[in-house]
């Protein structure tokens, strides 16, 4: 095979080649995406759909990082692939598990850095938290990812990776021989509430989700992702278009003068700006409900008059409140609200006909909470500018 044109910027997303081997990483490139680099590297216009698809079912529905594998594809054919191309997923660092059994993956992306995933398995399902940044630009004052400044976006290949490496980890993928449909899925939801705020990362988020939406690869219904969003408000529309999946909100206040505290973007698009896009979300309807997500701090927001309050902000939208325990971090500045509070700020939401579900938290004793992801280069970094005790 010889390459009969260069891959343009505009086929492929950044970063196109791995730093290692100067091949273009397939992970991550939408379907047009890789249809066209197999052109581009020589592959028959008339046979790259067709090899493109089959392909992405080996990357996708099987798992398989090397070419020779693929065995439905030529073996000189195969071998082409492998000198212009590479199958990379982000790398494990460590993984540390949870007396509750979540699981919290360290992993290195491209360039040294450093994000964390968290996979939360329940009775029911098992959720994986995926980050979609290196640190945060939003510095949002509960969160302790908030505190780590923004390096880069992920590309859509290390979103997607994330999904990737933890099938790996929990041997989803399906044997050979065997049909991948009837597997156990112990990963059946995405959530998009990791490192960093999804919305000012679109693109990759959204290619990123498609892959994993795609029902001949990882083919999660859209009704099992959900995207959080602190109040991104002109991405919010653009996000039932183009991606279509479910949507949580980071409220966590009920006046712009606590909210503007708590989650800093609400100055730029305040409470009635988010609220009137939430209203007009194309896909908010009773059966797939807005969550609004609230996180409990004592003395902050938890009255009964910001029950109150929040009631009457969300009248209208077909929603659910997940009340969140503050999940408290070394130098957090808040206190969690107590578990009566909580039970009676849940109380007022339910009466007025809400789902007001309390969130459990999850992973404390090893700092995979709600609010509580900061990479570990981040942690050692601040800590060597920390002047020792005396």
């Amino acid at each position: 095979m010889t390459v009969s044109a260069p891959i343009t910027q505009d086929v492929l997303t950044i970063p196109r080649k791995t730093p290692e081997t100067d091949r273009i990483n397939l992970v991550g490139l939408t379907r047009d995406g890789l249809r066209s680099a197999l052109i581009s590297a020589g592959t028959p216009e008339a046979k790259a759909k067709m090899r493109a698809g089959q392909i992405w079912q080996w990357l996708y529905e099987r798992g398989v990082r090397e070419f020779d594998q693929m065995t439905n594809l030529a073996k000189n054919y195969r071998a082409e692939l492998a000198e212009i191309f590479s199958i990379e997923i982000p790398e494990v660092v460590s993984r540390q598990v949870s007396e509750d059994g979540t699981r919290k993956y360290l992993v290195r992306i491209a360039g040294g850095h450093e994000v964390e995933t968290v996979y939360i398995p329940e009775e029911d399902r098992g959720t994986l938290c995926v980050s979609s940044q290196v640190g945060c630009t939003l510095t949002c004052s509960f969160c302790h990812t908030g505190t780590q400044k923004l390096v880069r976006n992920l590309t859509a290949g290390e979103i997607v990776g994330q999904i990737m490496l933890a099938r790996d980890d929990l041997g989803e993928w399906p044997e050979p021989g065997r049909n991948p449909r009837n597997e156990t899925r112990l990963l059946s939801n995405v959530v998009l509430m990791g490192m960093g705020e999804p919305l000012y990362n679109f693109e990759a988020v959204r290619d990123a989700m498609k892959i994993a939406m795609d029902p001949e690869g990882i083919s999660l219904s859209r009704r099992r992702i959900t995207l959080s969003t602190s109040g991104v408000v002109p991405e919010i529309a653009r996000t039932a278009d183009e991606i279509g999946c479910m949507l949580a909100i980071s409220f966590h206040a009920t006046t712009d003068e606590v909210r503007d505290k708590l989650v800093p973007i609400n100055k730029k698009w305040p409470l009635a700006d988010l609220l009137e896009s939430l209203r007009a979300y194309p896909k908010a309807s009773n059966s797939e409900r807005i969550t609004f997500e609230y996180v409990m701090l004592d003395g902050v927001n938890d009255s009964d008059a910001d029950a109150h309050r929040l009631i009457e902000l969300i009248r209208g939208i077909p929603a659910k409140i997940n009340l969140i325990p503050f999940n408290e971090w070394p130098g957090a500045p808040y206190k969690r609200s107590s578990n009566n509070r909580i039970r009676a700020f849940a109380d007022i939401i339910y009466k007025a006909g809400y789902a007001s579900p309390i969130r459990k938290p999850r992973g404390e004793d090893i700092m995979a909470a709600c609010g509580q992801l900061k990479s570990e280069t981040e942690r050692a970094r601040n800590a060597r500018r920390s002047p020792a005790p005396d």
